[in-house]
């Protein structure tokens, strides 16, 4: 059983929350499920913790982000075996997760010693001559911060360590799912040299989580989960800042002019289903041009059915369960309502058998009406539809048909089409000769449309962190 993290002092509440295998159904470990009242001591401690901030060189600051790196580093299979429990990832996906992790750290490691600034001659008129402009930008306050379940490790780590970085304190709900690598990344805070009143990771409901979404204490809300209660976040937040990384239904347009049909294929199936397709912008919209659709279908149906689903901690294991019997019977349910609308199923559509939790197969979808949910929403499972075109810019057209944008992939040859992509796809990035899973923990990271506010990626993010203040300076 494991105690919350709250302000450097490990609590009990006397309330537990079960951390549930999703493919074995078997309890992994319980924590301490907190409630208002911690909540409410977190962020009083946190308030407080930022004069000590304020006094921290970033050096300093830098310092003890290396020192979570690298104790992260020495735990990985520890952190990867864990997250596979929590989360039902297949063990070469928690490793990568992991691997990542450690990235994340190393970037803010760097980005916590280059925060800028500007200097500049305000002479332009008459008004401004004889003034210089200095420009700094100072920590926010108090971060609130609420993760997934999908990614509850590094997407967690997207939010504390541009924190740390640039010097402010934060306090996070991690998804109730999944909340043990969050307190075994509690540990490593503790000990590196961060100010412990300067972080809380807390376990909690939706009801007492929502005090991280009102308080007037906290100055920026940041949010990853589905659009629906993220927007409902926005409406009551009030004056604070609020980031939203939220949904999608990414595409992947494929051109005629495919070179590499096996580099294809391999990163269309990994785009598809990785984590078993619990991914936001995970491949769920294939546009391929009418000329190589009968080929690709061949190949990707082929590759698609050679997924292994699984116990995750089995390394021959290479499609891992959904998280809960409820979302893979609303996938199920969603895929039911295309093959009733007319929709051909090319492969899958099957559950695993008793035993093996919340496993389904990799299903593959043709002929699919753009009205039903598994085109329209966000799929967040191992499903994946394709449609013919007849040009690239149809597929540019349908993929922004939806209230959706997050990330776009684009495999062609033709620089002119990518350049065309840049400029008309609806996404907050577009990914050349790759599926929109791809993502590097340096670049911005974020969506347009219903799939969010604000930008994430370690500096991205710390940019929302700090405000700007000018120094206007005379000298006589």
């Amino acid at each position: 059983m494991k105690k919350a993290y709250l302000a450097g002092e490990w609590i009990e509440t006397g309330q537990w929350l079960d951390v549930v295998n999703p493919f074995s159904g078997e309890v992994v470990d319980s924590v301490a499920l907190c409630g208002a009242a911690e909540i409410d001591r977190a962020l009083d401690k946190a308030v407080a913790s930022q004069a000590a901030l304020g006094r921290l060189a970033p050096y300093q600051r830098a310092a003890a982000l290396a020192w979570v790196r690298d104790g992260i580093a020495a735990q990985q299979e520890l952190f990867a075996r864990t997250l596979s429990q929590e989360n039902g990832k297949t063990l070469a996906e928690s490793r990568l997760e992991i691997a990542r992790s450690i990235a994340t750290f190393d970037i803010a490691v760097g980005e916590a010693t280059r925060i800028p600034g500007e200097a500049y001659d305000l002479g332009i008129n008459a008004l401004g001559a004889g003034r210089q402009a200095l420009v700094r930008r100072y920590p926010i306050g108090v971060v609130s911060a609420i993760a997934p379940f999908n990614f509850p490790m590094n997407l967690a780590i997207h939010k504390i360590a541009p924190a740390m970085a640039c010097g402010c304190p934060i306090v996070l709900k991690p998804a109730s799912k999944t909340p043990l690598t969050a307190l075994m990344l509690a540990e490593l805070i503790q000990g590196s040299g961060w100010p412990l009143e300067a972080c809380s990771v807390l376990p909690c409901d939706r009801q007492a989580g929502q005090r991280l979404v009102t308080d007037e204490r906290i100055k920026l809300l940041t949010f990853t989960g589905s659009p629906e209660v993220g927007w409902k976040m926005k409406q009551e937040a009030g004056k604070k800042k609020v980031v939203l990384e939220l949904g999608g239904n990414a595409g992947l347009i494929v051109d005629k002019d495919v070179r590499d049909w096996d580099w294809l294929i391999r990163r269309a199936v990994m785009g598809a289903f990785y984590q078993c397709g619990q991914v936001c912008i995970s491949v769920q919209r294939i546009f391929l041009h009418q000329a190589i659709i009968g080929e690709f279908r061949a190949r990707f149906k082929k590759a698609a059915e050679a997924l292994q689903p699984g116990d995750p901690l089995d390394e021959q294991t290479t499609l891992g369960p959904i998280i809960d019997r409820a979302n893979r019977e609303r996938l199920q349910s969603w895929i039911q309502e295309a093959l009733d609308q007319g929709a051909e199923l090319v492969s899958g559509h099957t559950v695993a058998p008793i035993g093996q939790g919340n496993s389904m197969t990799a299903t593959i979808l043709e002929e699919v009406s753009p009205s039903c949910r598994v085109v329209a929403d966000e799929a967040f499972g191992p499903v994946v539809v394709l449609s013919a075109v007849e040009s690239m810019e149809e597929a540019f057209q349908r993929v922004n048909n939806s209230r959706f944008g997050l990330q776009c992939g684009i495999f062609t040859h033709d620089f002119d089409t990518v350049m065309t992509a840049f400029a008309t796809l609806e996404v907050g990035g577009v990914i050349h000769n790759d599926v929109p899973s791809f993502r590097v923990d340096s670049m911005p990271y974020g969506g347009v449309k219903d799939s969010g506010l604000g930008r994430e990626g370690v500096k991205y993010a710390m940019h929302d962190m700090m405000e700007e203040r000018v120094l206007v300076y005379q000298h006589r």
